[in-house]
């Protein structure tokens, strides 16, 4: 078993070190500039203020796209691409250590 990578992400101007399987950095990174696009999304609407609170709403804006777009795929018969799983669970973990870091 390869060992994880660490990895450099700047998500709404703070920097993490994220630790990344061999391979997978092009995907941690991608998922970071996604992440971070979003938060910076619900930031700007002006009517959430504390990063907390922002990471909470986007991950909430994440998931419900995750759902719906698996239900809409699944009733075509079709599964998410490993890929799509993969994001989400690079998603979820930068915004967990994220909170951790807050604390």
């Amino acid at each position: 078993m390869s060992t994880p990578l660490a990895i450099n992400i700047s998500i709404m101007d703070k920097e993490y070190k994220i630790a990344c399987p061999p391979g997978e950095q092009s995907a941690l990174l991608e998922s970071a500039e996604y992440l971070d696009s979003k938060m910076r999304e619900v930031r700007d609407t002006g009517s959430i203020i504390g990063s907390e609170r922002i990471a909470v709403i986007t991950a909430l804006n994440i998931a419900h796209e995750l759902l719906h777009n698996s239900t809409l795929n699944s009733d075509l018969g079709k599964t998410l691409p490993p890929r799509l799983k993969n994001l989400e669970t690079k998603v979820a973990e930068a915004l967990h250590k994220a909170r951790q870091m807050e604390l």
